[in-house]
């Protein structure tokens, strides 16, 4: 059982990367060798990615438009990639997003719309893409899930229960995947400064309510990047959120005070 954490030539996926945390990661994997392929909705947005990677790489990329909620496009453009790109070696699933507010004004066709981006495109494509690193004996899976996953807060009734799903789907493959030498790796960060936000909160003032807490998209890129080719379990970002979650996991009432209040800004 072998991973390699040199990315030269490696084929690198990265699924939502045509802007925040998703084109960071795309970035990074470049800069590392990597021959990136940036897929997601905004077809207009992916090619300058591409071209950036190019750029950085000094070798081909590849942009491709996925809509991770339609499994037919999902096959689709999971057979251009190992057409025109080749085997995947890591595959970043990225896509997402997010709406805040009170479970009882919640639209239930944005949450179930949420599930299909969230939760079962990514399942989707994580299954194809395992199956053939599976054949190859080699590979690496990374989600992107949260620490709403973790420790669930008011008004994140919905994104958390997708994230929740991400945290434990990664956990019981991470297991089954071991022995046939791919790895699973989750990442779970705090509020992030990306445009993730003006979709689950218009008004801005989560962000600025929390502005200690706020991740640098670049600099969680980075770490993300220099755990491809290792077995490392878990990324949690920011320390003082981890924390707090473990807290959360031995003391619960004081964990319901601190998410009902502390870190309760949105």
């Amino acid at each position: 059982m072998y991973l390699n954490q040199d990315l030269t030539d490696k084929i690198v996926v990265v699924t939502g990367g045509s802007a925040g945390l998703g084109e960071q990661i795309c970035y990074e994997a470049a800069k590392k060798g990597a021959i990136v392929v940036v897929c997601a909705r905004r077809i207009n947005l992916i090619g300058k990615v591409k071209e950036k990677c190019e750029e950085l790489s000094g070798k081909p990329a590849f942009s491709f438009q996925l809509d991770i909620a339609d499994p037919e496009n999902v096959e689709h453009i999971f057979q251009k990639i190992l057409a025109e790109a080749g085997p995947i070696d890591v595959l970043v699933n990225n896509a997402g997003f997010g709406i805040f507010e009170n479970f009882i004004d919640t639209d239930l066709s944005v949450a179930r719309n949420m599930f299909e981006v969230n939760v079962l495109g990514m399942m989707v494509f994580t299954q194809k893409a395992a199956i053939q690193m599976a054949e190859r004996g080699t590979g690496h899976i990374i989600n992107i899930a949260s620490m709403a996953g973790k420790m669930a807060t008011a008004k994140s009734t919905v994104y958390s229960a997708t994230k929740f799903a991400v945290l434990g789907f990664s956990n019981a493959l991470r297991l089954e995947l071991k022995p046939l030498g791919i790895s699973v790796t989750t990442v779970n960060p705090g509020p992030i400064k990306t445009e993730f936000f003006d979709k689950a909160d218009p008004s801005g003032e989560y962000l600025a309510s929390v502005d200690l807490l706020v991740l640098e998209p670049n600099k969680l890129a980075k770490e993300i990047v220099n755990a491809m080719g290792t077995f490392k379990r878990e990324i949690n970002r920011p320390l003082i959120m981890e924390g707090a979650y473990r807290l959360y996991t031995l003391f619960p009432h004081l964990g319901d005070l601190l998410a009902g209040g502390l870190l309760n800004k949105k």
